[in-house]
């Protein structure tokens, strides 16, 4: 349950929405299974599994929420061989070439043909809505997956006033002058990885692993022009992670302390468990988002008004 990649998106506007109230709404278009005429299917389920029974789950006033998504998986080398049987079975006994648009129409009988037998994948994207702070975090692998939950929740709703985070300076730029000047904010503390990146066009990136940032090697790379575009970092030793220059926090990871409170908090069942975890998660996200957008330089402007 612990989130390990994250998304962060402002609120444009107060997210009024009551928790039963979104619970309806999602309710209205929960997840059911993906039929033998379908490729896929997405819809919302309890957080908590099988242990639940409520499409958001809240915790001190967070809200979380989980989409999730069944797929078929057809493999492209397995289709394309048996359309291109199929297409030879045509070719020889018509003694023409199949072409285009024919082509396509085959290929779309040999997908409803294979549907019925493939087998699934399945997939959830968990986040939850700090209406008080404004903030709605996804743990998504990648943008395409948090602006999936993103798009999928304001079509549920008919509405969403969300956006990306922005910044009021450039992420990369800071991190690159944390670097080069051998400096970074209070409570936080450079660690052994960085992406470096030469922002001509078709510039070269080095990737750093398990080495000192603070070396000659990297020195060099920054005085060609180099800039950081993803830096580990560890936020007053209770978080680890990478931040990405389009402000994704990476690899996130609750270290010993943060931990050894969870471990503290005693739990009976896995909903207790889960319900625990989730507190001290968004506690201490809580403590932590403002210390980074801080040491940032702060949002956009626009969006500080927006959001306030």
């Amino acid at each position: 349950m612990w989130f390990k990649n994250l998304f962060l998106y402002r609120f444009t506007q107060p997210f009024t929405l009551s928790a039963d109230t979104l619970d309806e709404k999602l309710s209205g278009k929960s997840f059911q299974p993906v039929d033998k005429l379908s490729l896929s299917s997405t819809g919302w389920t309890e957080p908590l599994g099988h242990e639940g029974e409520q499409f958001v789950h809240t915790t001190n006033g967070y809200m979380m929420l989980c989409l999730r998504k069944e797929e078929k998986i057809l493999p492209p080398a397995a289709v394309k061989e048996i359309l291109d049987s199929r297409a030879l079975e045509i070719e020889q006994k018509e003694n023409r070439t199949i072409r285009g648009k024919e082509r396509a129409n085959l290929r779309d009988e040999v997908l409803l043909d294979m549907m019925p037998r493939a087998f699934t994948k399945n997939s959830r994207i968990f986040a939850y809505i700090d209406a008080k702070g404004g903030w709605m975090v996804v743990d998504a692998a990648s943008v395409g997956k948090a602006d999936e939950f993103v798009a999928t929740l304001r079509e549920t709703l008919d509405h969403l006033h969300v956006t990306p985070l922005a910044m009021a300076n450039d992420p990369s730029a800071i991190m690159t002058s944390w670097l080069s000047e051998g400096g970074v904010a209070a409570d936080f503390e450079i660690e052994d990885e960085c992406e470096l990146r030469d922002p001509a066009e078709d510039g070269g990136i080095v990737r750093v692993r398990k080495q000192d940032l603070g070396s000659k090697e990297i020195r060099t790379h920054l005085d060609a022009g180099k800039m950081v575009t993803r830096l580990a970092l560890t936020y007053d030793e209770r978080i680890s992670f990478v931040l990405d220059s389009t402000m994704a926090l990476k690899r996130l990871k609750f270290l010993d302390l943060v931990m050894d409170e969870a471990g503290d908090v005693d739990s009976e069942s896995a909903a207790a468990r889960f319900d625990g975890d989730f507190s001290i998660m968004t506690l201490e996200l809580s403590r932590f988002f403002p210390q980074l957008l801080d040491a940032l330089g702060g949002e956009a402007e626009e969006q500080q008004l927006d959001a306030a």
